[in-house]
C-alpha cells in the first residue's frame, strides 16, 4: 500500500483558542476529543462525520513547541510489516527518530523518520482516523 497522508500533527500553547482560530476561520470541526496521559488532544476535520483526513491539536504548557514535540505529518500504511520495513529503511539511511512502537488501539503501530530538516514524518498501522473507528470500552485489546 503507498502511504496515505491522513493527519498533521501540531502542538499549541493554548488549545481552546487554536480551537476556535479554526472553527471560525476554516469552519472545521471538532471530530475527536481526549486526555491522552494528561494530554488534552482534539481532532480537527472538515466533515464532521467519515474524515479522511483530520488536524491533531496537543496543548503544549510553557510556550511554543520545539523539537521533540511530536509535530509531525502522520501517514497510514497497509501493515505492521510496512511501518518495520520503514523503520529499517529510516535506520539505514540515519534519520529513524523513533524506532517502531505500540501505542495502543488509538494510536496504533507506529515509527517515525526525520526529514533533512528535522520534521516528523510518522507511519503507522492501525491509527483510526474516523471517530466512528476508535475503540470504546468494550473493545478487545490489540497487541
Amino acid at each position: 500500500m503507498k502511504p496515505a497522508l491522513t493527519h498533521v500533527a501540531l502542538g499549541v500553547t493554548n488549545l481552546d483558542q487554536t480551537i476556535a482560530f479554526y472553527r471560525k476561520h476554516v469552519a472545521l470541526h471538532v471530530v475527536h476529543e481526549r486526555n491522552d496521559g494528561g494530554m488534552r488532544v482534539v481532532w480537527l476535520a472538515e466533515r464532521e462525520t467519515d474524515p479522511a483526513f483530520v488536524i491533531v491539536l496537543f496543548e503544549i504548557p510553557g510556550g511554543p513547541p520545539g523539537p521533540g514535540a511530536l509535530q509531525h505529518l502522520g501517514f497510514a500504511v497497509g501493515s505492521r510489516e510496512e511501518v518495520d520495513r520503514a523503520a529499517a529503511a529510516g535506520r539505514e539511511a540515519g534519520v529513524l527518530a523513533i524506532e517502531p512502537t505500540y501505542a495502543g488501539p488509538i494510536v496504533g503501530y507506529f515509527c517515525i523518520l526525520e526529514d533533512p530538516d528535522g520534521n516528523q514524518v510518522e507511519f503507522s498501522f492501525g491509527q483510526p482516523i474516523n471517530p466512528r473507528d476508535l475503540p470504546t470500552e468494550n473493545s478487545p485489546p490489540v497487541p
